[in-house]
């Protein structure tokens, strides 16, 4: 028996407002980072998501689970190093196992180069077990 947890309470990237810094999440499924409009805009668990198109709000509004980032949305890679919640580049991501991946990337730090140089697997495990300890803390 699982223990519930309002999904509310776990602590989204919101910069500039928005999940994935207002890129199309949808989008990335496609390998593009393309940057969402506010006519195509909707909320998910608290969160407010941009799309570029109609029809790619429609298929999030069908599946958000889906296309929803992972780690709330923070640096998929300091999460499984560190246990911290970084920023993203929102033109820096990964689709693994049919799941979305955001990374920091600036100046000589890219960490999708580290996350793919090391081993992603075990980043990934990493990762999802650190983000159970911290999904909850703002």
């Amino acid at each position: 028996m699982g223990l519930l947890v309002s999904a509310q309470s776990i602590d989204y990237n919101t910069k500039k407002g928005y999940a994935a810094n207002g890129y199309d999440v949808v989008s990335y499924f496609e390998d593009k980072a393309v940057e969402g409009k506010t006519e195509f805009s909707t909320k998910f668990d608290g969160v407010s998501y941009k799309f570029s198109s109609q029809g790619n709000l429609d298929m999030f509004t069908a599946n958000p689970e889906k296309y929803a980032p992972q780690y709330g949305g923070y640096c998929a890679y300091a999460v499984a190093v560190s246990g911290k919640k970084v920023s993203i580049n929102p033109e820096t991501f990964e689709i693994r196992d049919d799941k979305l991946y955001l990374f920091y990337n600036k100046g000589k730090t890219n960490t999708l180069e580290f996350w793919k140089k090391e081993s992603p697997v075990e980043l990934q495990a990493k990762a999802d077990v650190n983000w159970e300890k911290i999904k909850n803390k703002k």
